[in-house]
């Protein structure tokens, strides 16, 4: 087999200030124009609106100001605008918090201030508390206005305002960079970084903390662990585990088995985990099937990848356990209207999608991507030679087995351990990652130059960058203020009730986590449009519709290599461009939302949910 040569990626590319230019004027552009009276409002929905509102409830309920109130007094009023925000507004919702709640939402708590806050509310009517919410909500919508704002709470609305109009600038100055190139992909994430302390939206402090979120240590992890599969030889045994059988390796039947397992696993284990387990596998096949007639095959090399991408991307949304955002979106309905799905329920709504795209996806990728080889069938002759020249499994190979398998076990178990008591603390799926990596050291199975060689480290400040980008779009309110004006816009034309809110709910959410992560982009639409369901179709089956379709949809992230965990770690083979993921990711985005409104219209809305009346 011949050598796959050295190959000549983005990282070797110097910056191309004429076309660098287009991204920075228009960064600048954004920043230099009026602020939209919208943008000022959400500003100010961030900054004044959570205090005035406190202070509000503090004074009907305790006839005090908010800075006058006795510590259970505020922590009883902060807990009612958190859930106002979420749309939880009855008794019951206040009832069911517990310090883990406040603590998830930041708000600081004691367990003796919780319980009598608890105590006096339930003390108080369901109607009286609810009138009380459904009046501090009037107060945050409509009863304050930017206009008659102080001169000081006006400035502060409109630092906010600022900080949403950086994040907008920054997002079309981010998105144009990644497509074009025009300047080194890890570049871009560190002018992020860079972009919120000159802007004032961060401080120095905070950047250098959010570069290393628990994502990102799984993402180094990952490709630290691929790298020794590769190493030993391990990724050889598994692959020709997978693919011996075939009587003929073609690379259409090889992708389609790549989608056959990586998809249904990924509704039930990380996609993270399965892109970083196939990664060597995919790289293996094309780095053997490379021969002195065809010494380099392009698009072979980004079928497989793809493929492996795509199919851990399509596999979210089959049950709860597929991604943060399917349980966001399960509490958020529980939270708001006191409706439950149940595991087994949401995956005999939602599997059917996998069912469908996975044929679509297979077709669409084969479509876009022609490769000249036409049989793997040497790769595979080539692979038995290795493995039979290896012998029996080695020692090195046993422990890169038995460390790889712990690992797995730890990503599968370490949150429900930790809910059940049996580990103390909360590890993370990344620590785990990077204590596997270190325990490959400790074996002697690698040493720090086969990391340092092997990994791709630009990819791990990528999607480093990647998260800071998409925590600021929700955190400042920009993807909110986004959200918000999209549907507002669109209601003008009657899209504001059944199934065309829900598809301007399904398309605003896949385009938005095309540019952060999934659970933010389904935290960002989803009270929005479950609050406007809530309204149009009150009490019916609408909800745990919208509730679902809202999750499925923020698992669209097939157009950019930020968009998902799985495009940032297949992108670590250096065999994509930005481009790739556009050529296959714009086609499975259109399909993927007209199977899921289909899906809806049809299946969902026949079978209906539970007793709740249809829509």
């Amino acid at each position: 087999m011949k050598q796959d040569k050295k190959k000549v990626t983005g990282y070797d590319k110097y910056i191309d200030w004429k076309i660098f230019i287009i991204p920075v004027v228009l960064f600048f552009a954004v920043l230099l124009m009026p602020t939209p009276y919208g943008m000022k409002d959400v500003g100010m929905e961030y900054t004044i609106a959570p205090q005035k509102v406190v202070s509000y409830i503090t004074n009907e309920l305790f006839s005090v100001k908010s800075e006058e109130a006795a510590q259970w007094q505020l922590l009883t009023a902060q807990i009612m605008e958190q859930n106002m925000r979420i749309g939880a507004l009855s008794k019951d919702r206040f009832m069911d918090r517990n310090a883990k709640w406040c603590k998830k939402y930041k708000i600081p708590v004691q367990k003796a201030n919780l319980e009598k806050a608890q105590e006096y509310i339930h003390s108080v009517s369901d109607a009286d508390f609810k009138t009380l919410m459904g009046k501090a909500l009037e107060l945050r919508k409509n009863g304050l206005k930017y206009e008659n704002l102080t001169d000081k709470d006006k400035a502060t609305a409109n630092g906010g305002a600022w900080k949403i109009k950086v994040a907008i600038a920054m997002g079309i100055f981010v998105v144009l960079c990644f497509l074009t190139e025009c300047i080194p992909l890890p570049a871009v994430a560190f002018c992020i970084g860079l972009i919120l302390v000159f802007t004032g939206v961060i401080s120095r402090q905070q950047v250098a903390m959010l570069y290393w979120s628990d994502a990102c240590w799984f993402i180094m992890g990952s490709l630290m662990f691929a790298a020794a599969f590769v190493k030993t030889g391990v990724d050889k045994r598994v692959c020709m585990m997978m693919f011996k059988r075939l009587a003929v390796p073609n690379p259409k039947w090889i992708t389609l088995i790549f989608f056959l397992i990586i998809t249904p696993l990924a509704a039930f284990i990380s996609d993270h985990a399965l892109a970083a387990m196939f990664l060597p596998i995919g790289m293996l096949l094309y780095q053997n099937s490379l021969t002195e007639e065809v010494p380099e095959d392009k698009d072979l090399a980004k079928l497989l990848m793809i493929s492996i991408a795509m199919a851990c991307n399509i596999g979210g949304p089959g049950a709860p356990s597929g991604g943060a955002r399917n349980v966001i979106m399960m509490t958020y309905l529980t939270d708001m209207f006191g409706l439950d799905i149940g595991y087994f329920q949401w995956v005999t709504y939602c599997f059917p999608f996998l069912i469908a795209m996975i044929p679509i996806s297979w077709f669409i990728i084969n479509i876009r991507f022609k490769p000249k080889t036409v049989t793997l069938a040497p790769a595979m002759n080539h692979l038995r030679r290795e493995i039979d020249r290896m012998g029996a499994w080695n020692k090195q190979q046993i422990w890169a087995l038995i460390i790889f398998l712990i690992m797995v076990f730890g990503w599968f178990t370490e949150k429900a351990f930790y809910n059940m008591g049996i580990y103390p603390i909360r590890l993370g799926i990344g620590v785990i990652a990077v204590a596997g990596a270190i325990a490959y050291i400790m074996a002697g199975v690698v040493n720090w130059r086969d990391y340092q060689d092997r990994v791709d480290w630009g990819v791990v400040w990528l999607y480093a960058g990647a998260i800071i980008f998409g925590r600021t779009l929700d955190s400042t309110g920009a993807a909110y203020w986004l959200a918000r004006s999209a549907i507002e816009f669109l209601s003008n034309f009657g899209m504001d009730s059944g199934l065309p809110l829900m598809a301007v709910s399904n398309g605003l959410t896949s385009i938005l986590t095309n540019l952060m992560a999934d659970g933010p982009a389904a935290a960002s639409v989803g009270p929005i449009t479950l609050n406007m369901a809530g309204m149009v179709h009150p009490g019916s089956s609408y909800l745990p519709f919208m509730a679902m379709a809202t999750a499925m949809a923020s698992s669209f992230a097939y157009c950019l290599i930020i968009g998902t965990p799985p495009n940032a770690i297949v992108y670590a083979s250096g065999y994509l461009e930005p481009k790739d993921y556009l050529r296959a990711g714009i086609p499975l985005f259109f399909f993927a939302n007209i199977v899921l409104l289909l899906l809806t219209g049809v299946y969902w809305t026949v079978r209906g949910f539970g007793t709740l009346p249809g829509f």
